[in-house]
Order: C-alpha cells, then sequence, then structure tokens
C-alpha cells in the first residue's frame, strides 16, 4: 500500500486522468518536496517488503518436506496479498505500461504498431490525447519492438474501453498471467532439480524484484518468463511439441523467450543423443516453436513487422548493459589517445561481438549439454538466460527476470543462495531510481542515498547477516540431505 501511495506521487499520470485533479496530488506532484516525500514513502514501503520477504524466505528454507506443501501455499497467497494494491496503480517505475497502452489502441485502430509509434495518436493541431500524454517522449514516434501477443491483448482490451488507465489495468493483468504461470511451474521445477518448492517460490514470485518490476513496473518480461518455465514443464510431462508452442508464445510476447526452445530440445530428446539427432529435434521444435510466434500475427493482421523494430531498445545505452559499458570506455579511450574513429565504432563492435556470443553459448549448450535429463535442461536454460542479460546490448532491472526463475529452482550452495537473495533485493530496492521522478535530480540523489542506507541496515547488521545467511544456510543444508537420500 506504501508503495501504490507514493507511486501516485512520483510516477507519470496523464494529466487528463481522474486522480491528477485530486488537490493534493496536485501539491504534492508539483514541488521538488513533494516528490521526494512521495518517493520516501516508496522506498519505505519497499523497505518494509523487503524485510517481511526475507523473513518469509527463512522460514521456507526451514520447511522440512511434510510441512512445503503448507508453506508453498503461504507463499503463493502472500504474493497475491503484496501484488493486489498494485492492480490499479499507474505504471510505477517506468513509462512503458502507457507505451503499451497506445500500441494496444493503434493496432485497435487498425494502425499498424509496426510501422507508426504512438504520434499517430496525437490530435489536431498535435496536442496530445489521453491516450499518448504519460507516454515517454523518446518512444512516441518509434515502432513496438514486441511480438503479435501483447498487441493483440491490447487491441482487444482497448474494444472495451480507451480510459488509459483501465488500459493499464489490463496490460498488468496480462503480465499476471505470467506470474500465475510461474506459480505453477516453479514448484515443478524445483522438484526436477531436487530443490525446496516453498523457497524457489519465494525467491521468484514475492521477491523485491518481481514486486517492483515485474508486477508494479508493469513489463511484458514477466508474461514472457512464465511461458518460457511452463513451456519447460509442459514439453517434459506432456508433449514436446506443446512445450514449442508455448515456446513460440514466449517469443511473440519479447523475442529472447523463444530461447526456452533450447530446453525444450534437451528434456524431451532421449539420454546421450547425437549431434545429428539434436539437430533434427531442435529442426522441428523450431518450425513449431516459429508457427506459434508467426501466425497470431498473421492471423490477427498484424503481420511480423515487428523483425524491423527490434533495434529500437538498443537506442538507449544502459549502464547495465556489460557490451555498452566496454565499448564506450574503448571509445572514450580511443578519443583521449587521438584514434579520430567516428563516435561509437567501438560500441557497435562490442555489441556486435556480444551478440554473437550469445549464438555462440546457445549452441554450445544445444549441442553439448546432457540430454533427457530435467535438471540439466533447467542449468542450461538458467544458463542461456544469464549469458544473454549479460550480452544484450540494453540492459534494465526488469531484464533480471530472464533467469532468476531458473536459478532459484537449482539447488544451490550458501554463496549462491546469498548472491541470489540479495540481487532480487537491491534490484527491487533501486527500481524508483528512474525517469518517473521526472526531472526531480535532486530527489534522486537523496533517494539513492536512502536505498543505500536501506540496504546496509538489511546487509550490513548483524541481525539481517544472521537472517541472510540463515535463509542460504538452511537451503544449503536441505541440499545436503536432499543428496544423501538420492544416494541412499
Amino acid at each position: 500500500m506504501f508503495v501504490l501511495l507514493g507511486g501516485l506521487v512520483v510516477a507519470t499520470i496523464p494529466p487528463s486522468a481522474a486522480v491528477a485533479a485530486v488537490d493534493l496530488l496536485q501539491v504534492l506532484r508539483g514541488s521538488q518536496w513533494g516528490r521526494m516525500a512521495g518517493l520516501v514513502v516508496v522506498l519505505v514501503g519497499l523497505g518494509m517488503l523487503a524485510s517481511a520477504w526475507l523473513q518469509l524466505c527463512r522460514e521456507s528454507a526451514r520447511a522440512d518436506e511434510r510441512d512445503q506443501g503448507a508453506m508453498l501455499a503461504r507463499v503463493r497467497n502472500t504474493t497475491v496479498l503484496w501484488s493486489l494494491p498494485l492492480l490499479v496503480a499507474p505504471p510505477l517505475f517506468s513509462r512503458d505500461g502507457w507505451s503499451y497502452a497506445a500500441q494496444g489502441m493503434l493496432a485497435h485502430r487498425g494502425i499498424s504498431p509496426y510501422d507508426y509509434g504512438p504520434w499517430s495518436l496525437v490530435g489536431p493541431r498535435s496536442i496530445p490525447g489521453p491516450l499518448t500524454e504519460g507516454v515517454d517522449p523518446r518512444w512516441m514516434a518509434t515502432p513496438a519492438p514486441y511480438g503479435p501477443v501483447p498487441l493483440i491483448g491490447g487491441d482487444v482490451a482497448s474494444g472495451f474501453t480507451a480510459d488509459p488507465w483501465l488500459l493499464v489495468v489490463a496490460h498488468r493483468a496480462m503480465a499476471l498471467v505470467g506470474l500465475v504461470l510461474l506459480a505453477w511451474a516453479v514448484p515443478r521445477l524445483a522438484r526436477w532439480c531436487g530443490a525446496n518448492p516453498a523457497l524457489a517460490s519465494c525467491l521468484v514470485l514475492a521477491s523485491p524484484l518481481m514486486v517492483s518490476n515485474g508486477i508494479a513496473g508493469l513489463h511484458n518480461d514477466l508474461l514472457m518468463v512464465g511461458l518460457m518455465a511452463a513451456a519447460l514443464v509442459v514439453a517434459r510431462e506432456h508433449h514436446w511439441a506443446a512445450g514449442a508452442v508455448l515456446g513460440g508464445l514466449a517469443a511473440g510476447v519479447k523475442l529472447p523467450g523463444g530461447l526456452v526452445c533450447v530446453a525444450v530440445v534437451l528434456v524431451t530428446l532421449p539420454a546421450a543423443a547425437t549431434v545429428a539427432v539434436r539437430l533434427r529435434h531442435t529442426a522441428r521444435v523450431g518450425v513449431v516453436a516459429v508457427a506459434a510466434l508467426v501466425l497470431p500475427g498473421v492471423v490477427w493482421g498484424l503481420g511480423i513487422g515487428w523483425l524491423g523494430a527490434l533495434a529500437v531498445p538498443g537506442t538507449v545505452n544502459t549502464p547495465l548493459s556489460i557490451p555498452t559499458v566496454v565499448g564506450g570506455w574503448f571509445d572514450l579511450v580511443s578519443q583521449l589517445i587521438g584514434l579520430g574513429t567516428p563516435d561509437e565504432t567501438f560500441l557497435d563492435i562490442v555489441r556486435l561481438v556480444a551478440q554473437v556470443g550469445i549464438v555462440v553459448v546457445t549452441a554450445w549448450v544445444l549441442l553439448t549439454r546432457p540430454t533427457g535429463d530435467r535438471r540439466e535442461a533447467v542449468r542450461s536454460l538458467a544458463l542461456v538466460m544469464a549469458a544473454t542479460v549479460a550480452l544484450s546490448p540494453v540492459v534494465h532491472l526488469w531484464y533480471f527476470l530472464w533467469f532468476v526463475p531458473f536459478v532459484a529452482v537449482l539447488r544451490l550452495g550458501r554463496g549462491a543462495t546469498a548472491a541470489l537473495v540479495a540481487l532480487s533485493l537491491v534490484s527491487g530496492l533501486v527500481a524508483p531510481m528512474d525517469s518517473s521522478l521526472h526531472g526531480a535530480y535532486l530527489a534522486i540523489v537523496i533517494g539513492s542515498l536512502v536505498v543505500a542506507a536501506a540496504a546496509a541496515l538489511l546487509l550490513i547488521t548483524r541481525r539481517a547477516r544472521e537472517r541472510l545467511a540463515g535463509i542460504a544456510t538452511d537451503e544449503w543444508t536441505a541440499s545436503i540431505d536432499s543428496t544423501v537420500a538420492d544416494h541412499g
């Protein structure tokens, strides 16, 4: 609730929205001190969430096999309670949700979102209307880089309402379908890997990373990763073709979702499959997945124009992208030593090499990793998705959702569990530090200091260290006990 209330102050809200006319909100949003106060409320809410989540993780890690069912139900119920207040919130910590609403309306009006940006919805005399008031100006004239799945959903929602806030709620409901799929798939994947299903679910579903970026932030990535997890389970427990269809639909949300088909191939092959057998099965899975990716857009009339817009996100340089940082440093050094190379020469080269690296890692996993083993399939998918994020030309906080669910279900050691907890904790706490503060630079600086202080309280104090270490130790002990049981 604190995140929702503070978010109404710091989030971008269309001026025509009814809530924007509330006197108190106008005062708070119209002053720097008011926005800072809203940010503090958000951070207090996230801090309370983080503390409660750590305790929930600790209790989940301690649950023995008999209590895991009840603990899993508690984790799911807690996730629902933490998510409900955010269902009707505006897009928090990012404006992407407003872009989704505008792109869905474009599709509904018969204007291709792959050829035109939200600017096409602007009224006469270039006056922005309700549907475009919240869209980031950077993306007003750019086409949609997403597959047909979210656009079809946005088209359907636009047939019922033209209110951008309600359209945002509809898109959040679509994202929460991904959360439901994760709630179903994660415990199964954890059991495959001999991990604690309650703790794995807690690490994935209720984490600050998920709440801040997947639910509050309203990003398509949540639906994508939910379809990926479901694809892997369905492929193994039902039929490879069904898994391939879900993998194609995941790519139809965002293209990296299709990488789950690598794991679908591995998990549905017999043990010790030869390279020739792997390639033949890859071709079968690929054909079905591509059909599931392409056909919805063709049938709906959207086509495959999103292929030409895949480079749109890469027009932004993000500090979380390793290739972008390395390439930028090379360009800076080249200027300092006077090489005379054009701007961003090394940036483009490093990004290209990194993308080739993603292909190489994916091919290596597909051709060399063990087949017919559920645990190894999950590990392989975690490796591919982690490499994809590490080598991507653009990385945002919500990209961590691509691999965290597949790492969390593995039977991890103490260090790895602690690192995963810390990653989820920090990435959730720093989510408010973005453009949603619309120019409140002092608020960003002060907010960053508050986040640093919160992280210190959560990670440096003796009690917090004991809590974090307890999660890792309990999971490590459970892993040892499971290993002993597996080997008699």
